[in-house]
């Protein structure tokens, strides 16, 4: 399963990548510096990819053998238009790979296979429940260290908390703002 493509990692895969024994990988993962998630009913662990290049560049351990990999953004929007103009304004950095959804039902099968490192959900989208994927989201092992951002416009300092508090990890309240948005998504890449 885990080699239908290389955005997860066995313990296996991250020793010889970062060439080290695996019971050295056991021990990062069990001490919480190396983030990632056990297989159910095993004792089986993985990494997401996203997660071993931060961990790799936080200990100085060289890249370049996954680096090679665009982030993968999702975003989700009711409205086709709004969506893929902020797909075509994203898609001018040449390490973004974009996909959109127009429902809660495309959003689910899309990430499935996308497996996106960041989503951007419109919270204002019609018929689509944006807090309800936020929570699936949250309760999928394979979508552990995706960022979901808030995109709200307009929304005042007190609302961007109440967002924050349902799952979130960031919140937009200007749209519009293309640098704020890719200043955004670098900033939860840098973190995953």
């Amino acid at each position: 399963m885990n080699n239908k493509r290389r955005d997860i990692f066995t313990t296996g895969q991250v020793a010889q990548i970062c060439k080290v024994a695996p019971r050295t990988v056991t021990k990062w993962f069990d001490t919480g510096q190396l983030k990632g998630y056990r297989i159910p009913g095993g004792r089986d662990r993985r990494i997401p990819a996203a997660e071993l290049i931060r961990f790799m560049k936080t200990h100085n351990i060289p890249t370049d053998q996954i680096e090679h990999d665009k982030i993968r953004i999702l975003i989700i929007d009711s409205d086709w238009q709004m969506a893929n103009s902020l797909a075509d304004a994203l898609r001018k950095n040449p390490s973004f790979n974009i996909e959109t959804a127009d429902s809660g039902f495309d959003a689910g099968l899309i990430a499935q296979k996308f497996e996106p490192h960041v989503i951007l959900i419109n919270l204002k989208a019609a018929d689509i429940d944006a807090d309800l994927i936020c929570a699936n989201i949250r309760k999928t092992p394979e979508l552990g260290v995706t960022k979901v951002i808030a995109l709200a416009e307009g929304l005042k300092t007190n609302e961007v908390e109440a967002v924050l508090k349902k799952g979130y990890d960031f919140c937009i309240t200007d749209i519009s703002d293309i640098a704020e948005i890719t200043k955004t998504i670098n900033q939860a890449i840098a973190i995953i």
